[in-house]
């Protein structure tokens, strides 16, 4: 019953959203297999098709990395009566990137220093940004990725990022302590605990 009757608020908010011209954000960020597709799916399972869109960014594109790192982002921000729904976000860059590689220091360095600023320009511009953090534990991500290498309809999930992340667990944790501890000046994080 509970279910059913978040579910229901869900709905009304959207419907609040449409009839005020508000624009709504939401991230959902976290290690590999904390959950956050899944829960972007019980999220929209009874809204309005019309009212909504999920964003999941594949790699930059070679056009994309040539651009200002938030563009490809900012052109997928929600319009006035829509919500968006971002299964991972410019928070790459804070996470995922400097722990594999995928972004120099000074990439790094230069998006920690930026990204309160775009975060109060959002604001500015009334779009509300909601930011969740998916939080799993090393043995719960482990047991998650053997479920999901030996299921014939999850497997096609597991990459090679997956493949290294429980060795490189220590680094993606420190990355995302200095994470909360620099990114909460306009929107805080909300963390969610996500073994279940």
């Amino acid at each position: 019953q509970e279910y059913i009757n978040l579910q229901t608020e869900l709905v009304w908010l959207q419907q609040h959203i449409k009839e005020t011209n508000q624009r709504v954000l939401i991230l959902f960020e976290g290690r590999d297999t904390a959950g956050k597709g899944g829960a972007i799916m019980r999220f929209i399972r009874f809204l309005n098709p019309r009212l909504f869109k999920v964003v999941a960014l594949s790699k930059p594109t070679e056009k994309e990395e040539g651009q200002w790192y938030f563009q490809r982002y900012i052109n997928r921000f929600p319009r006035e009566g829509e919500i968006v729904f971002f299964d991972r976000s410019w928070y790459n860059r804070a996470v995922v990137e400097p722990v594999n590689g995928f972004c120099t220091r000074k990439q790094y360095l230069n998006f920690m220093d930026s990204v309160n600023d775009v975060e109060r320009m959002m604001l500015l511009s009334d779009i509300h940004l909601v930011k969740l953090y998916f939080s799993i534990t090393k043995k719960e991500q482990e047991r998650r990725f053997k479920d999901i290498i030996s299921s014939p309809i999850k497997k096609w999930k597991f990459s090679d990022v997956d493949r290294k992340a429980l060795a490189l667990w220590d680094d993606y944790t420190s990355y995302k302590e200095l994470m909360f501890k620099n990114t909460q000046k306009f929107v805080p994080w909300k963390i969610i605990k996500a073994n279940k």
